[in-house]
């Protein structure tokens, strides 16, 4: 049985359950990187990553490189002596770093590798509507997610559910399959296979300006899930039309309704406090919209104080 020595590297929430798992399953973290603190919020104050809040919650030591290639921070971490690292959600490295553990450098990935490599898998999975999904360990390599895959685990994606909430099962059941892995590293029976590249792989790109808005002329279903799929975050968008103004509005929670009717794609319907949206071969029921510089608000307090011209639209 192996006495590891275990380097952490993760920034954001989604990797800070996985780092509880390892401290709860009693393994000996000798070190967590984690992101430089940055500036955030209107007063520019310096924030710590969540990553650093919990290692420091837990006396743990914590190295915050700005560039992983330094020979200072290379020379830091090859004195904490680490023989495995684990990555969740933290940013690619160098040869130099994932080659350095004895047992190896293994990332855990919010999606059944090979499909969705990427930046923004559990997005994609509810955007392109997909039934399953799950998480992967797999050991690094020179590519981006390609390495010999060691566990995975799948998971059902509910109808309605948004991101917000399948990342926090993804995460969880993510922390578990760390913990997993670690005990088969620990125990010398570590089995891998290659990744199978059969069929089509559906990539998970950086979500951006240009994927992220609403095309109101397409497929209800492909609305509604481009929606759920970036709620709450970075939320689906659209340009809203009203008398000769424009706004960009943000959409969060929402409801499709099929059925045929004559509107133009993009047409608003407003009945009692409800606003629906005109879709090819539907509507989107919006429940939550958010205007440039506000809160974002429920469409009953929305209708309250804002009015919508009998022209608007949402292009």
């Amino acid at each position: 049985m192996r006495d590891l020595r275990i380097v952490f590297m993760g920034t954001p929430e989604f990797a800070v359950s996985s780092l509880r798992k390892i401290i709860e399953a009693g393994y000996n973290v000798v070190g967590v990187i984690t992101a430089p603190d940055r500036p955030a919020g209107r007063g520019r104050k310096l924030q710590q990553s969540d990553v650093k809040k919990y290692a420091l919650e837990q006396n743990l030591n914590v190295l915050q490189p700005t560039n992983l290639k330094s020979e200072n921070f290379q020379q830091e971490l090859k004195q904490l002596r680490p023989n495995v690292h684990v990555v969740v959600a933290f940013r690619m490295l160098p040869q130099s770093i994932w080659a350095l553990p004895e047992y190896g450098t293994f990332n855990l990935h919010a999606s059944l590798l090979p499909q969705y490599r990427g930046a923004a898998p559990i997005n994609w999975s509810i955007i392109n509507g997909d039934k399953s999904t799950g998480v992967s360990t797999f050991f690094i390599d020179k590519k981006i997610d390609t390495g010999a895959m060691i566990l995975q685990r799948e998971l059902t994606i509910e109808e309605n559910e948004n991101v917000g909430q399948l990342h926090d099962r993804l995460m969880e059941s993510g922390a578990k399959l760390i913990v997993e892995t670690l005990e088969l590293i620990k125990n010398e029976i570590v089995e891998t296979r290659e990744q199978e590249e059969t069929g089509s792989l559906k990539p998970a790109p950086k979500l951006t300006k240009e994927n992220t808005r609403i095309d109101w002329e397409k497929p209800v279903a492909e609305i509604y899930n481009l929606i759920r799929g970036l709620n709450p975050y970075p939320a689906a968008w659209t340009i809203l039309q009203n008398a000769s103004e424009e706004y960009k509005v943000k959409i969060f929670e929402s409801e499709k309704i099929l059925g045929s009717h004559e509107l133009s794609a993009g047409s608003i319907v407003i009945d009692e406090k409800n606003l629906k949206i005109a879709a090819p071969d539907g509507f989107i029921q919006i429940y939550e919209m958010q205007l440039p510089g506000k809160r974002k608000m429920a469409i009953r307090d929305l209708l309250n104080g804002f009015s919508f011209d009998s022209e608007a639209k949402m292009l």
